[in-house]
């Protein structure tokens, strides 16, 4: 299945398995979206993440997802996933107006000359860029 925007499909593969409580979540992979899904992992947003290859040698990224609390009252890390830049209105920052997400408690996702990076890695690089996603 072709999609205009991969990323877009992503975030709502995985808002939509957090709102089932899946245990993890399966994709098309593409250098982007496991570039997205390292950021994730770093930030302690997902428990861990896997590129798998098929018989026909596709390549499936597959997010191990996280949940806190108890049994009754788990719920998930990731409270929110935003597409910012779409393919009909791309959303360009320079670094100092990099946006700080729920006042520095989300992250903001950049696709940079530096690769894709957060928004405070960004600042410390001194790199503006795409904006990609907020995740809180």
């Amino acid at each position: 299945m072709m999609t205009s925007d991969p990323i877009a499909d992503m975030l709502t593969r995985v808002r939509n398995a957090l709102m089932a409580k899946h245990a993890t979540v399966s994709m098309p992979s593409s250098k982007m979206k496991v570039a997205i899904a390292k950021i994730l992992k770093d930030e302690g947003y997902i428990e861990s993440y896997k590129v798998a290859t098929d018989e026909k040698s596709h390549q499936t990224l597959v997010l191990q997802l996280k949940y806190v609390g108890g049994v009754k009252r788990q719920r998930s890390v990731i409270t929110t996933l935003t597409r910012v830049s779409k393919p009909g209105r791309r959303i360009y920052t320079s670094v100092q107006e990099i946006p700080w997400v729920r006042s520095g408690m989300g992250i903001a996702i950049l696709s940079t000359p530096k690769g894709i990076i957060t928004g405070q890695q960004a600042r410390r690089l001194n790199v503006g860029g795409e904006i990609l996603c907020y995740v809180w």
